[in-house]
């Protein structure tokens, strides 16, 4: 049998997951438990909107329960940094896109972590894969699906 894939990840990822998974055990369960009683006690099931809502509510908990759970079973901490003067997972990078001289600031991640909106992309990303163990000053060459460009890694920071 394979292994499992490891899910790197950071520590605040980590514990945000943590505490997505205790809410979904002790509050979202118990609600949603609540609100299919209440719909039972309407009566007839078979037109019962409010109870066929109340268990796709109950299928979807359960589901992010088990893909949580699936994470965290294989997730191992990146924040453990030894050389900071390099990209790693953790590492809040700005980067000169060379092509539209842009400046545009990232934080690498695990791929359970990936926020685009909040400026969190993944260490198997294009540019996150291309950009790891570099330095401040390098110029990195990217290839990605929308073609290639060219990134100069301004500066590299760990929040402590």
């Amino acid at each position: 049998m394979a292994e499992a894939k490891k899910n790197l990840m950071t520590y605040e990822g980590l514990q945000k997951l943590e505490a997505e998974l205790e809410d979904l055990k002790t509050n979202k369960r118990k609600a949603n438990s609540r609100d299919i009683a209440e719909a039972r006690e309407q009566g007839d099931l078979s037109e019962n909107a409010e109870y066929e809502a109340a268990k796709e509510e109950q299928r979807q908990i359960e589901n992010r329960i088990n893909e949580i759970t699936k994470i965290l079973k294989n997730a191992e901490i990146a924040d453990d940094i030894v050389d900071k003067s390099i990209v790693n997972i953790g590492s809040t990078v700005t980067l000169l896109d060379l092509e539209y001289d842009e400046e545009l600031t990232y934080k690498i991640v695990g791929s359970t972590e990936v926020n685009s909106l909040g400026g969190k992309i993944s260490n198997e990303s294009p540019v996150g894969a291309a950009i790891l163990h570099h330095k401040a000053g390098e110029t990195v060459p990217v290839e990605t699906e929308a073609g290639s460009f060219k990134y100069k890694i301004l500066s590299i920071s760990h929040d402590e």
